[in-house]
């Protein structure tokens, strides 16, 4: 082959690379926008209705974002029901308080259902009064309806170390009790109060959501602790089991959700990474102010 076939050859060898690229980049690009369009279509659609699967678990405090996501729930057109999942030993008074009146909200919009699997006491046993059924296995710890106000005592440690504290304040009933002074008697029986007037509540809350009084009312919120079972015989739940038995009672109100997906709706929480760009992770000053805030006491209904 002579030099000018072979420059000519090669050229053309480089014509036909430059043809594949553009064949391959254009298929590519093809497939690409296929799946665009796919996608743009599946966005455009309508979402299918489903019922939707919430779960609260862990200690119940004050949760905005909690209260949102079941807030956009009763507006979203394609949740037909809820499952409420709950796994939690209770929490604040004033938490457990707005998770019930979040949950209850969301039951004016469409049936909600508490499922309550290993532990439903306290608080969270509030947040399943929200809804219009409540399931629980047979062995599920419930009940534990009662108010607890606890801090510690740290006086003795504090005369050991020679350490002491000089307080100031308007009155003697100001930011009492204190875990760094003696409880007096006047601030005792203050928070005594504070304990009955937030178990009146509570009382009053399992009275009107389970229909009960009197002595069966008593019976079952002195703070002792119940199975699903006698819990069923007390009159706190209606039926024993779990997601089976829930779907079984919302299909029994509303044939149309027989057939219906149960998808999982959770709360958003940031990422490490974003909690360090909004500067959310906790110094030395504000660890500090977060371990005396924890000393202070807290109204809780929680299980012990």
């Amino acid at each position: 082959m002579s030099a000018l076939e072979t420059e000519v050859y090669e050229q053309q060898r480089k014509r036909w690379r430059r043809r594949g690229f553009w064949r391959g980049a254009l298929v590519v690009a093809v497939i690409a926008g296929a799946i665009a369009v796919v996608v743009n279509l599946d966005a455009l659609r309508p979402e299918r209705d489903q019922i939707a699967r919430v779960g609260i678990e862990g200690v119940i405090s004050d949760d905005r974002a909690r209260e949102k996501l079941l807030a956009d729930i009763a507006e979203d057109d394609s949740v037909r029901a809820v499952i409420l999942r709950i796994n939690s030993p209770g929490g604040t008074i004033a938490g457990s308080e707005g998770l019930h009146e979040a949950v209850r909200a969301l039951g004016r919009e469409k049936p909600v259902v508490a499922v309550m699997s290993e532990t439903a006491a306290s608080g969270g046993y509030v947040a399943a009064l929200g809804a219009e059924h409540i399931v629980a296995r047979a062995t599920t710890m419930t009940g534990s309806i009662g108010v607890i106000m606890e801090y510690p005592d740290i006086t003795e440690v504090l005369d050991q170390l020679g350490i002491g504290v000089e307080t100031l304040r308007s009155s003697e009933l100001k930011a009492e009790p204190a875990p760094w002074r003696e409880t007096s008697p006047e601030a005792r029986d203050w928070s005594e109060t504070l304990i009955a007037d937030s178990q009146d509540w509570f009382r009053e809350l399992v009275a009107e959501r389970r229909d009960l009084s009197g002595s069966e009312l008593d019976a079952v919120t002195d703070g002792r602790v119940f199975t699903g079972r006698m819990a069923l015989e007390s009159g706190l739940i209606d039926t024993i089991g779990g997601e089976d038995a829930a779907r079984n009672w919302l299909e029994e109100r509303d044939g149309d959700l027989a057939d219906l997906p149960v998808r999982d709706h959770s709360v958003p929480r940031p990422g490490l990474l974003s909690r360090l760009t909004r500067g959310e992770l906790p110094g030395a000053g504000s660890l500090l102010g977060d371990l005396t805030q924890r000393a202070a006491p807290e109204l809780r209904a929680i299980l012990r």
